[in-house]
């Protein structure tokens, strides 16, 4: 009820905030970047594909090498990692005929051990 009061309360503007608001306005997030931003998450979103982000966290890995991990189909896998590859979550390497995959950048890792640091409460 607190919540409703407070957000009649500031249908006005309230006073001493002119400032904070024009503040706000200009460091916030152009739309290009908010758009990008929120197709990060969205490929963060499902969670083959975080699964997938968690097993290259802790080693590079080759499609079979995944299949097996996540015991889901090739196709399934490559499919996903080529969602993530284009979103530059991961990355690959070529070696003769078999494909590594591994985290983009430490951004990547930071972003998703921060996130299950703040979900696990550590």
């Amino acid at each position: 009820m607190d919540n409703v009061t407070a957000t009649a309360a500031c249908d006005d503007t309230c006073a001493g905030t002119e400032a904070d608001i024009t503040g706000v306005k200009a460091k916030l997030v152009d739309d290009t970047s908010a758009s990008e931003l929120a197709d990060l998450f969205k490929a963060l979103g499902d969670p083959t594909r975080v699964k997938i982000i968690h097993a290259l966290l802790q080693s590079e890995l080759c499609v079979h090498d995944l299949t097996q991990v996540l015991e889901m189909g090739q196709s399934a896998v490559s499919h996903q990692l080529r969602l993530l590859r284009n979103m530059r979550i991961v990355k690959r390497r070529k070696v003769g005929k078999t494909v590594f995959y591994s985290l983009d950048d430490d951004h990547v890792e930071q972003l998703f051990v921060l996130t299950l640091q703040h979900l696990r409460h550590e």
